[in-house]
């Protein structure tokens, strides 16, 4: 029986979605935390999309942002030429790194002592988050401003991106140990470490390469400019968006485009899948997370598979269940409130 996709939104931004990442699954489920123009990134539950804090204090236009492996550490990249660094429980910041120049991009290294900070001024620094009065380690070598650095081979590695450049760093030497080239803008850059795989969009195309040697592994085309692409945990599938306002859905072996769906109302500039694979995300310039299930109709998270009635004609269509807990309430408390953990509602299916 067809079923239709029924993706759950996320409102709550202002401006633009511009980065969104998942934490590793942890004895309180996993989550969810979007980057934005607006200044003020969000936390929330990830299986469900409800909000869960705001995280105040920058200045300016949020363009990056992580959570650590157990949620309980965030860090953010921003406009306003500091990185920071949050309690992801309490909402608290922790400290707040300044830069010389607008920061795009963090991460932490798997034991979250260390923070990886790429900006406009074109310098990766490491930050010892145990040390915070101590001076960064600096990696010069990209030519453009970095748009994306994540750790890789249990952080004895680096990977970056500028605009037209990926490069691989050895962390001990802090030297380059190799780098692609591109003929077009390098629009995102995901890394599995399960495989080590590195998975790079520009133009319309979604490229494959080993994380360790750089070595291409296999590329698709999709039918417009893509700005982000994710490979699911089980190498099964990847998703990807873009200018043509779409996500598209492909099958990773073959390539073979398995669906397509239009719910955004804007470009999609970030798309990634959940820890565990059910769902993934997706933000977008119309200011809107939304949440997309990998296996149409089953039930998980807010999802309950509904089937009408025999010979009615209809399509099976997921039903979603809402928390108490109104839309509009939750936009006016992530509009006035630290980031903090109120206890959670009640769901119904």
């Amino acid at each position: 029986m067809a079923m239709r996709q029924t993706p759950l939104t996320c409102s709550g931004h202002t401006r633009p979605v511009v980065d969104l990442a998942f934490s590793g699954i942890t004895p309180y489920g996993y989550f969810l935390i979007s980057a934005c123009k607006d200044g003020k990134p969000m936390l929330r539950q990830g299986d469900t999309g409800d909000w869960i804090g705001t995280f105040l204090g920058h200045k300016g236009a949020v363009w990056g942002a992580t959570l650590n492996k157990d949620a309980t550490k965030a860090a953010t990249a921003a406009a306003d030429f500091t990185a920071k660094v949050w309690d992801a429980v309490s909402g608290d910041e922790l400290m707040t790194l300044a830069h010389k120049h607008i920061v795009k991009t963090v991460d932490f290294t798997q034991d979250s002592n260390y923070l990886l900070t790429g900006g406009q001024d074109k310098l990766l620094r490491i930050y010892d988050l145990n040390k915070p009065e101590a001076e960064p380690k600096e990696i010069s070598g990209h030519t453009s401003g970095i748009k994306k650095a994540l750790w890789c081979s249990e952080d004895k590695q680096i990977l970056s991106a500028d605009d037209k450049t990926v490069r691989l760093w050895d962390h001990a030497t802090m030297t380059e140990v190799k780098s692609l080239n591109f003929n077009m803008s390098v629009s995102s850059m995901e890394y599995i470490p399960e495989g080590e795989i590195l998975v790079i969009t520009y133009g319309r195309s979604i490229a494959f390469h080993s994380a360790v040697s750089l070595d291409p592994i296999k590329s698709f085309e999709a039918p417009a400019t893509i700005n982000s692409a994710s490979l699911h945990p089980e190498k099964e599938f990847l998703v990807a968006g873009g200018e043509d306002f779409k996500l598209y859905k492909y099958d990773y072996n073959s390539g073979e485009e398995l669906e397509s769906y239009k719910g955004h109302f804007g470009p999609i500039h970030c798309v990634r899948f959940s820890p565990d694979g059910e769902l993934y995300a997706s933000g977008s310039e119309d200011g809107t997370l939304r949440l997309w299930q990998t296996v149409v109709g089953k039930t998980y998270g807010l999802w309950k598979c509904v089937l009408p009635e025999e010979d009615s004609g209809e399509l099976a269509k997921p039903k979603i269940g809402f928390p108490e807990t109104t839309e509009e309430e939750l936009e006016i408390a992530s509009e006035n409130s630290d980031c903090i953990f109120p206890s959670a509602p009640d769901v119904k299916a």
